[in-house]
């Protein structure tokens, strides 16, 4: 897996970019759009360095710690998810937020969500930890993340 060390840099260099309001692709109850309270609030120097890291990989999971060491048992949970659905490294980075307190908070402020660990597919918020679990627990997930082609190709079968 991929992991982003600090974020620090990336919010001193990242350029400004425009973020769409569309609605997220996902037609569930649980899809969250930004609020003007929200965007308001964050700044612009923030939003485009979280634009930057939710564009860096098709898959990006902001979380405490980092995948080879979780620091709460959600964010454990959400590697231990996406690990079980077989989420290809390749296309997936982390970025811990507990490097970077501005990050942590713009996080919630840019997501319109309270909670860390959040999960983004494609650029466009799923959720966090219960709404991976739900999604995992019906099928859903599975689906979604074979779709978007994020999981590492099926080997194919061995001649005997």
């Amino acid at each position: 897996m991929i992991l982003r060390s600090s974020l620090r840099p990336v919010f001193r260099q990242a350029a400004q970019l425009p973020r769409s309001t569309a609605a997220n692709s996902f037609s569930k109850p649980h899809a969250i759009r930004l609020t003007v309270a929200s965007y308001r609030l964050l700044s612009s120097e923030t939003k485009a360095a979280i634009d930057k890291a939710v564009a860096s990989k098709p898959i990006v999971l902001f979380m405490k710690g980092t995948p080879e060491t979780p620091q709460c048992g959600f964010s454990r949970a959400s590697i231990q998810i996406l690990g079980l659905q077989g989420v290809d490294p390749n296309k997936f980075a982390a970025f811990n937020v507990l490097e970077d307190e501005e990050l942590r908070q713009g996080l919630k402020e840019y997501s319109d969500w309270p909670t860390i660990p959040q999960l983004y597919l494609q650029k466009e918020f799923v959720g966090g930890c219960d709404i991976l679990m739900t999604m995992h627990q019906n099928g859903e997930l599975s689906q979604v993340l074979e779709k978007s082609d994020v999981l590492v190709p099926a080997e194919p079968p061995k001649e005997s």
